[in-house]
């Protein structure tokens, strides 16, 4: 997220609605718009006012970092934003991500376990901290590969700030375009963070019935 001073450009990009019904909404948000409004006066523009412009009964049950893309789920009632934050809590929402990150991963698959904390002097940073950080751990599948990049999806287990541009970063490979933990190289390879949120799975707050939902990385050909 960005700081309190920080003035977000202005995202023309619209949001695409995957389902809707009397309970929630499914949608994909853009990369360059925030999730909720931001602490600045100017920061209001986000994905759930621009909803709620419509539908005054909606809302955030979690959120995507202003830089990355793809799916979230929006509660249209309490009572589902109830049902839905305690899947949340109780880890029961399925969620994977595509991202594109630097160099070649050798590995094809593997497991991050790294506890990670606020960087309180360069907030809004986290970092690595074995003494007081909170538990993190990110599954990783690698997609695609070349001499220069990689595709890898992340299944996080846990939901921290910043998790998975810290995980990807602690094996050697930050996420291209990422402005907090690439190296300059890295960060200069895309105008955008190339992290985007591909796929959901959760129960309906009403029927109990499982819903599957995808997204394409609008950065990738797959």
């Amino acid at each position: 997220m960005p700081n309190s001073e920080f003035i977000v450009p202005l995202c023309s990009e619209e949001i695409a609605i995957h389902y809707q019904d009397d309970a929630l909404m499914v949608v994909d948000k853009p990369a360059g718009l925030l999730s909720v409004p931001g602490r600045h006066p100017q920061n209001k523009d986000c994905l759930i006012s621009r909803l709620q412009a419509d539908k005054p009964e909606a809302r955030i049950v979690h959120r995507l970092d202003m830089a990355t893309s793809g799916l979230m789920i929006i509660a249209l009632s309490a009572e589902s934003h109830r049902q839905l934050s305690r899947q949340f809590e109780q880890r029961k929402i399925g969620k994977r991500y595509l991202a594109k990150v630097d160099g070649k991963v050798e590995a094809e698959s593997g497991f991050i376990d790294l506890p990670l904390a606020c960087d309180w002097p360069n907030r809004p940073k986290q970092h690595i901290n074995f003494d007081w950080g909170k538990s993190a751990q990110t599954h990783y599948r690698r997609i695609a590969f070349n001499d220069t990049d990689s595709v890898l999806e992340l299944e996080p287990i846990t939901g921290r700030s910043h998790q998975l541009r810290v995980h990807c970063a602690s094996i050697g490979h930050p996420i291209l375009g990422c402005e907090f933990y690439a190296t300059d190289a890295a960060r200069s390879a895309s105008p955008r963070l190339l992290l985007h949120a591909s796929q959901l799975n959760f129960r309906h707050p009403q029927s109990n019935e499982i819903m599957d939902f995808a997204s394409p990385a609008p950065f990738l050909n797959l």
